[in-house]
């Protein structure tokens, strides 16, 4: 995915010099080893600080709720999906974006990497289908599918499904994935077996809020866990509120989820926040034929009705 930065930059530039952007979102390069931090590039001249590689990992749908601004946005496919919701949600104008969409062959997982080397990870590049690992005393070339967020190895939408621009051509989606592998394997065990995943799963959690503030779809005015009046949900480490705000806010994203991992990567604790909204987005596509993102043209299926939507749980 290196090759895609020449054009990013050409099209970027371009949008800027022609006033069809106030700004690009993109991605610059980060302080700390496969870390690329969002950026906002507001000159043509800027626009050459933009990079592109398997460490942007970001969503940046999260930067263009509500702005009125002309905007340009990189998306690769999760972020095109997630600004698909942004328009059926009215949060942002179609005609206020120039999207340009980035085939993506999968984000490498900083956790993976690091948990393989005892000493400190101080670069890391690209080359090819290799990752090149670099440290005090030590250099390891491997093999990026090994390496990839758990999200993206599974992942059957990775060219965008709205775009304006192309930065490359687009790439072969994965065939024969089983998505839900995983959920189906918790959907077997007893009632007290997911009690004690659940609850071994939410054991490191500290409350920080990083998965809600890295979703691309927690926008709510007021999330419920700020809400004073009425309480929602107490402030404290109780393990009934820790639940409560993990549950709620999956039931928040339940048809809207685009399985993008944004949560999961920004946990500073590495909890697997994915194992909530993943049940989910599981039961949309099971129930309704549902995928979040796909079409401008459908609503989802939590504000729409089908005679033939199934009805079980009210009979």
């Amino acid at each position: 995915m290196l090759g895609y930065i020449d054009k990013i930059k050409e099209i970027s530039k371009r949008l800027l010099d022609e006033g069809k952007v106030d700004m690009i979102i993109g991605f610059k390069k980060g302080t700390m080893p496969m870390m690329n931090e969002p950026c906002f590039v507001k000159t043509p001249d800027e626009a050459s600080k933009l990079v592109w590689d398997s460490n942007c990992g970001i969503n940046l749908a999260n930067y263009l709720t509500d702005r009125k601004e002309k905007i340009g946005v990189i998306a690769k496919g999760c972020d095109s999906r997630n600004i698909v919701t942004h328009i059926i949600e009215n949060k942002i104008k179609r005609e206020n974006l120039v999207i340009i969409g980035v085939p993506c062959k999968g984000m490498i997982d900083r956790r993976k990497i690091s948990a393989m080397f005892d000493a400190e990870v101080r670069q890391v590049s690209e080359e090819g289908d290799a990752i090149i690992v670099k440290g005090n005393g030590f250099e390891e070339k491997l093999k990026k599918s090994d390496l990839l967020q758990d999200n993206c190895s599974t992942c059957i939408h990775r060219n965008p499904a709205l775009y304006d621009e192309l930065a490359a051509p687009l790439v072969e989606e994965q065939k024969d994935i089983d998505k839900y592998a995983d959920v189906r394997k918790i959907e077997t065990m007893q009632p007290s077996e997911k009690w004690d995943y659940f609850d071994n799963l939410l054991s490191g959690c500290l409350r920080c809020y990083a998965c809600r503030n890295a979703c691309p779809l927690c926008y709510c005015p007021t999330c419920f866990v700020d809400e004073a009046n009425p309480q929602w949900v107490g402030k404290s480490q109780d393990e009934t509120d820790i639940r409560t705000f993990h549950f709620l806010r999956a039931y928040h994203c339940a048809g809207r989820c685009t399985d993008c991992g944004a949560c999961e990567r920004a946990c500073p604790v590495g909890i697997n926040v994915r194992a909530f909204t993943k049940k989910l987005e599981k039961d949309c596509f099971e129930m309704f034929g549902w995928e979040a993102g796909i079409s401008i043209e459908k609503r989802p299926p939590l504000d729409t009705f089908k005679p033939d939507d199934p009805g079980k749980f009210i009979k």
